[in-house]
């Protein structure tokens, strides 16, 4: 069984106002950051997999993603995968 970091970002929908994001962007405006615009704010999360292969590891995480990590209605999810040795950790 190999080991996998997965790496995934979780952001809302390009249809949904991201309302935290625009607080934030009004704020940068404010204090003469204005050349900076459409602000979005996700989240970022990092696990651990257990799996025969890549392909094996990426549907796994991509399972558990659309079933409790990420809300498949509302937020997109990308997840990038690296191969760890056994001691290292997420």
């Amino acid at each position: 069984m190999k080991h996998f970091k997965a790496m995934i970002t979780i952001t809302l929908r390009k249809s949904i106002l991201d309302v935290q994001g625009k607080t934030v962007e009004h704020a940068l405006h404010s204090t003469n950051f204005t050349s900076i615009d459409q602000v979005r704010i996700g989240k970022y999360v990092e696990l651990t997999v257990h799996a025969a292969d890549t392909q094996q590891a990426m549907s796994i995480v991509d399972d558990a993603c659309k079933n409790i990590i990420a809300n498949p209605i509302m937020e997109d999810h990308h997840i990038a995968l690296e191969e760890i040795s056994v001691g290292e950790h997420a």
